[in-house]
């Protein structure tokens, strides 16, 4: 099989972004799994053996469709970056949340299918670049908040913040039944952190106090 190329001219790169937008739209009807370069290709409008001069396979188109989904995503969130970093913490979060809600609910949910087939689902990707965003954005966070530097395990709760509310906001949007609202896992995720950074500083505080 010839070596996929890369498209340069606007009709070619025309013919991948259908490419990558069938590949959403056939993962709504067949699974990411399920999913096959026939149907890609039947729903782009295209024949396999063009898409085959794009893609290898079906996990190459797979691997565009989570380049181009969290590059969106990240699209979405960076403009408000710098405002984010000024708000107190369960403003942030619940900034933060309601970005990636919005997100993932248009286009008739099209990027919710994608993130639970991706992150739920047995196919699990790699999210990397949008985890490295989100603790870029908390490094500039704490860089406006001094004050939550010097907590204790930062990185580890750092860690735990980020991929524990990333999946619970999945959990929570495909659950077609769920036990609380929206609003109230926002504010749920927003008050964990908040106590946790407040426990911190009052021990901090209390320590300090200790040995003054």
């Amino acid at each position: 099989m010839a070596t996929p190329r890369t498209p340069r001219q606007p009709r070619a790169k025309a013919t991948v972004d259908a490419i990558i937008e069938a590949g959403f739209i056939s993962l709504g009807k067949h699974g990411l799994t399920g999913t096959t370069t026939s149907h890609i290709a039947e729903i782009a409008g295209i024949s396999v053996g063009s898409l085959y001069e794009y893609f290898a396979n079906k996990e190459a188109v797979h691997d565009a469709m989570r380049e181009r989904f969290i590059n969106e995503m990240i699209a979405r969130l960076k403009p408000e970056a710098a405002r984010i970093a000024r708000m107190d913490v369960t403003e942030a979060i619940r900034t933060i949340l309601e970005v990636i809600h919005d997100f993932l609910m248009e286009q008739e949910q099209r990027n919710l299918r994608y993130a639970r087939a991706a992150l739920l689902g047995q196919a699990e990707q790699d999210m990397a670049p949008l985890i490295r965003f989100l603790q870029e954005l908390t490094l500039q966070y704490l860089l406006h908040h001094p004050q939550y530097a010097v907590t204790s395990r930062l990185a580890t709760m750092t860690f735990i913040f980020i991929h524990g509310g990333m999946y619970a906001v999945l959990r929570h949007l495909s659950d077609p039944a769920p036990e609380i609202s929206f609003e109230e896992l926002v504010e749920g995720l927003g008050l964990m952190v908040f106590h946790y950074l407040d426990g911190e500083q009052r021990r901090r505080s209390e320590a300090q106090g200790t040995t003054g």
